[in-house]
């Protein structure tokens, strides 16, 4: 019976405590909406975290989309091959990649490569006390260091979100057409048959809503790093970044399901 006590005991707190986080996390990132009411955004700071995020992510959003493409339009040629239906081999990429891969893919690419940086600076800014500095000097570290990259992710995971669709419709174009022998009208014909406004505002509604955890998570994961004192030093961050990574992803996931659902 005691241990049965223990047991429900540990749930409880485990509860207890996901649901502080949650409050918290909460707080955060309503703290960090509502800082753009309060002062200039620093244009520069912005303009920064668009590069950081946007041009050096280029590369390999390029190239997952390009395999990406290139993966699925073999898959579906194989399966649509069998059912005389080659012709919607265009559509089918298209939809795939416009509608759901395209958006999930971009948002795990700048996961593990924006995510964990964003998660390591903040800490080690943490663990050096700048953001005591920063309160020190009645600098609002808020809208100084984390509306920028907030706002950098919304405006650039929808674009590179909509150059993986590109890309990974070229993908399978170069299956489809020089590799497995499709005709290009028929291809090209299907993706813009089939694509509709909707799809297109599906998947980059998809890509906002992903961009604001990809910033938002990592970002509250490195800000409360001293909340738990085994989290200072470098193994701390390095702890806290797999955290936030991992939690970023799967959080990430389940707000997909939530937005497709909504969507049909």
């Amino acid at each position: 019976m005691e241990t049965l006590f223990n047991s429900i005991s540990k749930l409880g707190a485990a509860t207890r405590k996901n649901i502080d986080g949650l409050g918290l996390a909460t707080l955060f990132l309503l703290r960090i909406v509502s800082s753009l009411f309060t002062g200039l955004v620093s244009f520069k700071q912005v303009i920064k975290q668009i590069y950081f995020i946007g041009n050096r992510s280029l590369i390999v959003i390029v190239v997952a989309a390009l395999f990406t493409g290139m993966v699925v339009a073999l898959q579906f040629y194989d399966t649509l091959v069998r059912f005389g239906s080659v012709d919607l081999l265009g559509s089918a990429v298209a939809l795939s990649l416009i509608k759901e891969l395209g958006p999930v893919m971009t948002a795990l690419m700048v996961i593990a490569r924006v995510g964990s940086a964003t998660c390591s600076e903040i800490g080690i800014m943490r663990n050096e006390q700048q953001f005591d500095a920063l309160d020190c000097m009645a600098i609002n570290s808020y809208r100084y260091v984390m509306l920028p990259r907030l706002l950098a992710a919304l405006i650039c995971v929808p674009i590179l979100t909509a150059l993986f669709d590109l890309v990974g419709i070229g993908g399978g174009y170069i299956v489809g057409i020089h590799i497995q022998g499709e005709s290009p009208g028929a291809y090209i014909q299907g993706v813009l048959d089939t694509i509709s406004f909707k799809d297109v505002l599906v998947g980059q509604i998809k890509s906002i809503v992903f961009g604001l955890f990809i910033m938002w998570i990592p970002l509250y994961y490195g800000y409360y790093l001293h909340l738990n004192q085994k989290n200072m030093g470098a193994e701390g961050v390095s702890n806290g970044t797999t955290q936030a990574v991992v939690m970023s992803a799967i959080i990430m996931l389940f707000s997909d399901y939530i937005v497709s659902s909504l969507a049909l």
